[in-house]
């Protein structure tokens, strides 16, 4: 019989208290389905600020969950290093969302693969550039490491501990019984577009407005720069400082925007969406459609659609 397991939930201060509870939900849900089988039980503590155990106390994970308060973390020197401690003595050491920056300030992403919430991504990079940050997977398992994106991300976090140590049987049985999707999903089929506005740069601000209200136009570079009335080499300068990406990106990112909202709230065909957004070729569209979110049109509207998309 295999040994059980022990695992901390760390409720450093302005954690989600929704997430430090429904973690603890979902892992007793796990353990009276397991126990019932004969299998692993995951004995679960919940960690405070100013009642960290002793460094000697044995955990084989530790979890950092989300937070609302906009807190990262900065000054807990103490969490930082009780998280240090914890990870050189082999517990598996997890995030989930702007769990992750206490992750970092221990010192423990340099060089490691890892994800947050992609509205996170800049301030990740600044903060801990060593990292190798990946924000359009919803979870990455390094092996020691194990980070999740976004606010309800806690839950794939929680079903990735039921599955790792109660196995498949456990997982299927917890997600049918609190009616959870156990299915692998990407943070890419939730990633929104939103560019950068506030720049300064009137030019390609006016640009950019235009944009949105035309995204069928030649949006070629050649037409782009000429609408700007700046020469070729000026206009890539320009809108890449400003936006922080190259206008063939935003164009592709902008018009899959667009069409994610038409195939969330209408029901047109999905070869009139893509000509609606700029894109003639209807396999073209389909294939920079599924490079961008992970989904192919037809998927997305059947899990998105604000629609009964079977009327």
């Amino acid at each position: 019989m295999l040994p059980d397991r022990s695992l901390a939930i760390v409720a450093y201060r302005g954690a989600q208290e929704a997430a430090v509870l429904g973690l603890a939900d979902l892992l007793d849900t796990a353990n009276a389905i397991s126990k019932g089988q004969g299998g692993i039980v995951i004995a679960v503590h919940t960690v405070r600020p100013g009642e960290l155990p002793s460094r000697s106390e044995h955990y084989d994970a530790i979890i950092l969950p989300p937070n609302r308060s906009g807190a990262r973390g900065d000054d807990d020197t103490d969490l930082h290093g009780w998280i240090r401690a914890r990870h050189g003595a082999g517990t598996l050491t997890a995030s989930a969302c702007a769990g992750l920056f206490w992750l970092g300030h221990a010192g423990l992403l340099a060089s490691r693969p890892v994800t947050t919430h992609w509205a996170l991504e800049a301030e990740v990079r600044s903060a801990f550039p060593d990292a190798d940050l990946q924000s359009e997977h919803l979870l990455i398992d390094d092996n020691d490491i194990v980070t999740a994106g976004g606010m309800m991300a806690w839950i794939d976090l929680g079903l990735f501990f039921v599955e790792r140590w109660q196995g498949a049987d456990v997982l299927t049985a917890t997600a049918r019984h609190l009616l959870i999707d156990p299915g692998k999903r990407e943070q890419r089929n939730y990633r929104s577009f939103r560019p950068n506005m506030s720049h300064g740069d009137q030019a390609v601000l006016n640009l950019q407005l235009w944009m949105e209200a035309h995204v069928q136009e030649d949006l070629s570079v050649d037409a782009l720069a000429a609408r700007s009335q700046l020469s070729g080499r000026t206009f890539l300068r320009r809108f890449k400082a400003a936006t922080g990406t190259s206008p063939n990106a935003y164009v592709q990112a902008l018009r899959v925007e667009k069409a994610r909202g038409l195939l969330e709230r209408t029901r047109e065909p999905v070869g009139a969406v893509g000509w609606a957004v700029g894109y003639q070729d209807i396999s073209a569209f389909g294939r920079v459609f599924r490079s961008v979110t992970g989904l192919t049109a037809v998927e997305y509207r059947r899990r998105f659609s604000v629609l009964d998309v079977r009327a």
